[in-house]
């Protein structure tokens, strides 16, 4: 019995240590950006979102010169630290190797006092909000934008006429598209677009594919709905891996299945926004109780 206690203990123990290799803080993210930028400066560039609730700076690095103009946006949940590694190494190989005719933008960390801290909610002003439900959308909000982050995105997408986006999160591990909002009514007019969307992602991975409220659960003020339903942003999230806590090795895992499908899917995503956007729907405020804010 002490043999395997001690065995149980010292797994344990393997498992913390494996996961304090990988717990960055933000400080360590930005260093990542100056190095990326300072190693493959003729294809990237450094830029600022805006200062946080925490009085922090959210870096972007947009990499390539293309007249498109899209984005990977990860960690608004800042216990989520796998979904940051995996932007940081996508960012890298985009570095390595620009999408032709394309800008993408990538942020790896958009709730920076969630990440530094390993909370799903961000701070502001003595509270705190879940950013990926600060958004407004078609069947309402926790919000919208109470946060700096979340606002400062939604000007960005606007402003720099963002036509694709894809977003990472942790776990469940799955690739789903819109609309994820409270109702019944979950099909868009480009539905066999967005089915081919999130099977060019998932090659490697061989997540599950299908629609965010049908695959996962309905959550209303997300990004995802946000940018598609305001916009027409081919808007695409990713649920990545199978834990919030992944080891080295599963993080490496992540990266290795879900790089490639990123660039995939921005690859062949369409060069222009979608053009009927709004939702034709109705809402259904009881399935409310399916969000799971803590998942």
């Amino acid at each position: 019995m002490k043999k395997i206690i001690a065995l149980s203990l010292a797994l344990f123990l393997s498992h913390v240590a494996a996961q304090a290799a990988i717990a960055k803080s933000y400080t360590d993210v930005k260093k990542f950006l100056v190095n990326l930028n300072a190693t493959y400066p003729n294809t990237t560039k450094l830029m600022d979102l805006a200062l946080s609730d925490s009085g922090d700076t959210i870096k972007i690095v947009a990499i390539g010169n293309g007249p498109i103009h899209n984005m990977v946006v990860s960690t608004h949940h800042g216990n989520e630290y796998g979904s940051t590694e995996v932007a940081m190494a996508f960012a890298e190989s985009l570095a390595k190797a620009p999408i032709e005719g394309q800008t993408v933008y990538v942020i790896p960390v958009l709730n920076i006092s969630g990440y530094n801290a390993r909370n799903r909610y961000e701070s502001f002003a003595g509270d705190s909000q879940d950013p990926n439900r600060d958004y407004p959308g078609p069947c309402g909000t926790d919000g919208p934008f109470k946060l700096k982050s979340t606002h400062a995105l939604a000007n960005f997408i606007d402003q720099q006429n963002i036509v694709a986006s894809a977003t990472l999160h942790t776990y469940y591990p799955a690739v789903v598209y819109p609309w994820g909002i409270s109702s019944h009514d979950l099909t868009t007019p480009y539905q066999s677009t967005f089915e081919q969307l999130v099977k060019d992602a998932t090659v490697e991975s061989k997540y599950q594919t299908g629609n965010s409220t049908e695959v996962i659960y309905a959550a209303d003020g997300t990004y995802e709905d946000y940018a598609f339903w305001k916009h027409g942003i081919w808007s695409i999230l990713f649920e990545l891996g199978f834990t919030h806590t992944p080891s080295q090795s599963e993080v490496d895992t992540m990266v290795t299945v879900n790089v490639p499908g990123l660039r995939r899917l921005l690859q062949n995503a369409p060069t222009a926004r979608a053009a009927d956007h709004d939702f034709h729907g109705k809402c259904d405020g009881r399935m409310r109780s399916h969000d799971r804010h803590d998942e």
